[in-house]
């Protein structure tokens, strides 16, 4: 427990490594995924990314947000461990219901206060404005200057993604028709970022997935070099695990900013109902 009694919550949905959350015991309240025949899992406790894959033959399930009673029990749970009051960090609010109804649910909590922050952002990038929170609070940032200190944080992070296949995100309603059609009928493989609200949106058309990584790696290190220090990251799933070591190559070789961590991981399972097996994403933040 940190010095400031500030319980660091996130959901699934953030890619936030286990490992980091071990040891900084940072709570996680998973996302469910549901098939039609009435099944539903909780991502990453007893559904796995490769499971979620060997099952796409069938069917691609759907997603929802951990319910308000799991959202109250986890809040009451941090209290009950000895915390005084709570950051809760979630994926886009723009992507999922999952802020808003942790925010609902922190309203009704007169004894516990809590800050809700929406990163605008999803997966590993939404992870390290995790990490970030959980240093803040462990440095004894005051409780009132976390949510100015962090939405400066989530100004300066940015994730970019691209996937072979369009047709999760569609199905999924991720993705608007236009950009579908694009990939579908002239193989153009657009390079996907969340825009400043937090929705998809395309930052790059390439015609083909090996154009499409080039430029990727570019728009990260554009980002980069904008900074004095960054922090990056590569996500990957377990069909294109081995671009990681080729990305991290392709993108040190273009940031002259000072690298100060480099993270990678594989997609976890909630995230890969939307996107599909084959995806890379990248992420840039200023240090």
């Amino acid at each position: 427990m940190n010095a400031q009694r500030i319980a660091i919550i996130t959901d699934s949905g953030t890619d936030t490594d286990p490992a980091f959350c071990r040891e900084h015991d940072i709570r996680v309240m998973p996302l469910h995924i549901n098939y039609s025949d009435g099944s539903s899992f909780s991502s990453g406790v007893d559904i796995s990314s490769a499971e979620v894959v060997r099952r796409f033959a069938d069917e691609i399930p759907k997603t929802s947000l951990p319910s308000p009673h799991e959202i109250e029990t986890t809040l009451r749970k941090a209290k009950a461990d000895g915390y005084e009051r709570a950051v809760v960090v979630t994926i886009a609010s723009a992507l999922s219901a999952t802020n808003h109804t942790v925010q609902m649910v922190a309203d009704q909590l007169e004894d516990f206060p809590v800050l809700v922050i929406d990163t605008k952002s999803i997966g590993m990038m939404a992870g390290m404005v995790v990490r970030r929170a959980t240093a803040l609070v462990e440095e004894g940032v005051p409780f009132a200057e976390l949510d100015g200190r962090l939405q400066g944080v989530i100004e300066d992070t940015d994730v970019f993604f691209a996937v072979k296949s369009l047709d999760y995100l569609h199905e999924g309603g991720r993705i608007n028709a236009a950009i579908y059609r694009l990939g579908s009928i002239l193989n153009i493989k657009p390079v996907l970022t969340c825009n400043r609200e937090g929705y998809y949106t395309m930052a790059k058309k390439a015609r083909g997935w090996e154009r499409a990584l080039e430029a990727m790696v570019r728009l990260v290190a554009e980002r980069a070099n904008r900074f004095e220090r960054v922090r990056l990251a590569v996500c990957f799933t377990q069909a294109t695990a081995r671009l990681r070591d080729v990305l991290e190559e392709r993108v040190r070789a273009q940031v002259k900013a000072d690298v100060v961590e480099f993270l990678s991981q594989e997609l976890q399972p909630d995230l890969m109902v939307h996107t599909g097996p084959d995806l890379v994403g990248m992420g840039v933040q200023g240090a």
